[in-house]
């Protein structure tokens, strides 16, 4: 096929190479796994399974997963989050809308809320991207804890050590 011929066909993949400095994509199969040991736990009913560590630009993406009704926690974002709920449905006590599968939801900077799960649901499963800090806060606004990317693969770190993965299974999602 000449040069010509081949620019035209859509089926032809690029030819040059990525740049040397390029990051390895992630790709992940299952993003919700079958073995039960990748879900990291944050308390007995909480648990977050790691999709994308971002140290380099300080966000991570990851499906949170709650399994008991009640409140999550009240923090703040200083920079937005978006969110794509996979199961269940959840909302803020600070606003009138729910959040249910297939919903995408915007979070901009300076919002502060309390994420609850409603009573009747088993299983609520969401993907978020959360960029910089998630500050959790009194319901004044008072600073009583924080999560970042850096806590993320802290926290991932011990958990896949502790449960037979190895320390370094984490890697795989840092970019």
């Amino acid at each position: 096929m000449s040069d010509a011929n081949a620019a035209n066909d859509p089926m032809m993949p690029y030819q040059l190479p990525f740049p040397k400095e390029a990051l390895d994509e992630i790709v992940v199969p299952k993003a919700v796994p079958e073995d039960e040991r990748i879900w990291v736990p944050q308390t007995q009913s909480v648990s977050f399974r790691p999709l994308c560590l971002n140290r380099s630009q300080g966000y991570w993406m990851n499906l949170l997963r709650v399994r008991k009704a009640g409140v999550l926690s009240r923090h703040r974002h200083p920079q937005g989050v978006h969110g794509f709920v996979l199961k269940g449905r959840w909302r803020y006590l600070e606003h009138d809308w729910t959040a249910e599968e297939g919903s995408y939801v915007y979070e901009p900077p300076g919002e502060t809320h309390t994420l609850v799960v409603p009573d009747d649901v088993e299983e609520m499963i969401t993907m978020f991207q959360v960029n910089g800090v998630m500050s959790y806060v009194d319901p004044w606004g008072k600073p009583v804890g924080y999560e970042d990317v850096f806590t993320k693969i802290d926290l991932c770190r011990a958990h896949y050590e502790a449960v037979g993965l190895g320390a370094d299974y984490v890697d795989q999602f840092i970019r």
